[in-house]
Formats: structure tokens, sequence, C-alpha cells
């Protein structure tokens, strides 16, 4: 009954987040700075005409996170925080707009808002790279939940080293805007796929059901791919 009820909650979480990056790259693509060489939050920026666009998409984002993380199962409680934290930050980077061409640190000359911006936006995507880690590592989880899990992972770390050495070492550049990119999109197949998967996975049967008139009991696994047991 509990996995039951958290597939609305999944397919929910997976159409906020599709929503979410449909909207957002839409006005990546129709905003100040649609070359690879830009950041994404650029089309964020107070001044820019897709401002709204973008922070709705964001905001989207976060529900769609939020949504994940209740729809995981009891055993993944420390994936469902990093995805709720991770929600926080995303609201916190479209609230806060950076200036136009999103400045940050080494290389140019910041204000409190966009320290406040760059930052949330780090946390906000640092959240589901940690959380779809605890994912592919966690012991008793759904076979497919932890191969979409893994592959993300597997994408995602590489990626995040370098856009980290990127940001320190070259700033807003061609390399910095293309693996941002790329990063972001992993999250957004991750957290899609993440809620169908969830959404899709049978509900357990209890033990004493009888399967197609046979009259022997017929089990099924959980989500959290155990066996249940007979107290379950």
């Amino acid at each position: 009954m509990r996995a039951a009820r958290r597939a609305p909650a999944a397919f929910a979480a997976a159409a906020c987040t599709l929503a979410g990056t449909v909207s957002v790259a839409l006005a990546v693509a129709g905003g100040p700075a649609p070359e690879l060489a830009g950041y994404v939050s650029e089309a964020g920026a107070a001044e820019s005409a897709t401002v709204w666009p973008y922070r709705l998409g964001l905001l989207a984002v976060a529900a769609g996170l939020v949504l994940l993380g209740v729809a995981l199962p009891p055993a993944l409680r420390l994936a469902t925080g990093l995805l709720v934290a991770s929600a926080v930050a995303t609201g916190v980077s479209a609230g806060v707009s950076c200036r136009a061409a999103c400045p940050l640190p080494p290389f140019d000359r910041v204000v409190p808002a966009d320290l406040v911006h760059g930052g949330a936006s780090i946390a906000a995507v640092a959240g589901p790279v940690l959380a779809m880690l605890v994912v592919a590592a966690a012991a008793g989880v759904d076979r497919p939940l932890r191969r979409i899990a893994v592959v993300a992972v597997a994408v995602a770390l590489p990626l995040s080293l370098v856009a980290g050495l990127a940001l320190l070492l070259v700033g807003r550049s061609l390399l910095m805007g293309s693996v941002e990119r790329l990063l972001l999109f992993d999250l957004a197949v991750w957290g899609v796929a993440s809620g169908l998967a969830l959404g899709l996975a049978r509900a357990p049967v209890a033990v004493g059901q009888v399967a197609g008139g046979t009259g022997r009991p017929h089990r099924r696994r959980t989500v959290d791919g155990r066996w249940p047991t007979s107290g379950s």
C-alpha cells in the first residue's frame, strides 16, 4: 500500500522535472547567451527577457525534486534529504538572480547577489548527484532504480569534476558552458527516469493472495526490491 501511495508522487516528480527542464531550456535558447559559452543561469539574469520562464522552470524542477524524495522508499531517507535540500537551493537560485553574464570569482568582480545565486546553483546541482550516488550504493534498492542511478552517476561524477575545475581555472568559456549543460541534462534524465521507475514499480501483494485461481500464494517484490515477510 505504501508503494501504491508513492506512485502518484513519483509520476508527478517525472512530470514536474520534465516540464521544468523544457521551460529552462527554452529560456536559455531565447536568452541573452544561447551559445554554449554562456552560463545557463544567464537566462535568469534580472535584465533578461527570459527571467520568468527560467524562474518558473526552476521552481517546477524544485517541486520535482521534493516529489521524487517523497516517492523514494524509506530505506533511502538520506537521498530524500539531499533532494529536499537541493530543492531549497534551487528555489534560492530561482529567486536571487545574478547580473548579466553571471559573474563569478575568481575571474570576475562580484556582488553579494552573484555569490548567493552561484552558491545556491552549485548546491542545487550537488544534491541530486549525491542522491543518485546514495541510490546506486544502497542495499535493497529495486534493480531498475539502481541501474538508472548507476548509469546517471557514472556520467555525473566526471562531469562534476570537470565543471569544478573549469569554474576555478577557466571561468566562463565553451568548456564550462558545454559541461554545465551536459551535467544538467544528465540530472534531468535521472529525475524523470527515476520517477517513472518508481511510479511503474509493482506494489507488493499479500502472501495469502491467490494468483490465477491456482490456490497457491503469489508474492511480488516490494519497491525496495525485497520479498515481503508474513508480518508485512
